[in-house]
């Protein structure tokens, strides 16, 4: 890492991106923190419109900032889309400054928004991975979690819904089957085919009731006369 004199009041440390700015001292809204520099490209020349890298600072149509240079500390602050710190562009002078926007604490990274251009060309592709941008993803993540937990409440919900109704067709069968065997056995009893076994079935006893033959009253007066006048003769007959 490069040597920063102990007056200023920052320091390069490991970011969540590799390395970043963090300041040593607070540092008060509107204060200067440090300058941007390097080598100035012409884009009129060719060889200097040749050159690509990340640390490319764009002044105006003509003039960049090759800020890739070991020197510029300026190059290890980070982007944030939620900034603490601003770029102060000062084209005329082909100057730039990263000034503060806030109170800035010891121990918190220095971070300012690199620009439209910058985003879509390096940070968008992998995603931005500065504070705004992790907190938007850790929200997302859980609303996602607590939707996934919501349906799959609402499946188990249904599930155990399904499983009682299921659970009531099959009482409600057995109900049904019960009672339909209860009914066939009072039926048994009510025409006498389940009394233990022994009882003669009432059909039955109807059938040999009707066999017997009837004897009228008018039949039994023969008789008694036939008898009578059998006697009569008998007793002539001893006389």
């Amino acid at each position: 890492m490069p040597a920063i004199p102990l007056n200023k009041p920052y320091r390069v440390g490991r970011s969540r991106t590799g390395l970043g700015l963090f300041a040593t001292k607070p540092i008060k809204k509107g204060a200067k923190i440090i300058r941007y520099f390097g080598p100035l490209l012409d884009s009129r020349k060719k060889k200097d419109d040749a050159i690509e890298n990340k640390y490319l600072f764009e002044l105006n149509g003509r003039w960049t900032i090759d800020g890739s240079v070991r020197k510029n500390i300026a190059r290890y602050i980070n982007h944030a889309c939620k900034p603490n710190a601003e770029s102060d562009v000062s084209a005329r002078k082909r100057k730039v400054v990263i000034r503060a926007i806030k109170k800035i604490e010891p121990g918190e990274e220095i971070n300012y928004d690199y620009g439209t251009d910058y985003f879509k060309a390096y940070l968008k592709p992998i995603g931005c991975k500065c504070d705004a941008c992790e907190k938007k993803r850790k929200k997302k993540r859980a609303e996602a979690r607590a939707e996934r937990l919501r349906l799959k409440a609402k499946e188990e919900k249904k599930a155990q819904k399904k499983a009682l109704k299921e659970a009531e067709k099959k009482a409600a069968k057995a109900r049904r089957k019960k009672a339909v065997k209860a009914k066939a056995q009072k039926a048994q009893l009510t025409n006498g085919k389940l009394l233990n076994g022994h009882s003669q079935p009432k059909a039955a006893r109807k059938k040999s009731a009707a066999a017997k033959p009837k004897t009228s009253g008018k039949t039994s007066s023969m008789k008694l006369e036939t008898v009578a006048t059998a006697v009569t003769a008998e007793m002539q007959a001893a006389a």
